[in-house]
């Protein structure tokens, strides 16, 4: 049985919205449905590693991940990423795992691109600026040390 679209689809519509319980429940209706083979799971651990990576994009947990870095607004890099993964999916020097895992990710780029995001929370990491790295690492900026004269 293929995996089905419309479930995939409403789970990436769920985790851009940021409603993870609703996005786990939909995760597991897929893995049920999914017969079990390497490519079925690949595509899941991509799915998976989606919604941990979304669940966890506002506490700075890994700022080097896809999907942290990923401008969502932005269609022409969306489609070209798909381009990128659709690569991938076509690859045969790839094994079944990981063409299941881009197919996965080609699908996502897919959705992403026919969806209007410009009123999603983001809730991306902001990049620090100079006191706050100052703040953060316990450290006392020069003019705190000289005091004031």
């Amino acid at each position: 049985m293929p995996i089905p679209i419309a479930l995939v689809a409403r789970f990436f519509n769920l985790i851009i919205n940021r409603q993870f319980t609703e996005a786990e429940r939909e995760l597991e209706a897929i893995k049920q449905k999914m017969h079990k083979t390497e490519w079925n799971r690949g595509y899941f651990e991509a799915l998976y590693g989606m919604l941990l990576m979304r669940k966890a994009n506002g506490s700075n947990s890994d700022t080097y991940a896809f999907l942290a870095k990923v401008d969502l607004n932005d269609k022409e890099a969306l489609k070209a990423y798909r381009k990128e993964f659709l690569s991938h999916v076509k690859d045969k020097l790839h094994g079944d795992f990981d063409r299941g895992f881009f197919a996965a990710w080609a699908e996502f780029m897919r959705v992403l691109i026919k969806m209007d995001l410009s009123n999603i929370p983001e809730n991306l990491p902001q990049q620090p600026n100079e006191e706050s790295l100052d703040d953060a690492k316990g450290q006392t900026r020069l003019e705190e040390y000289l005091g004031e004269e």
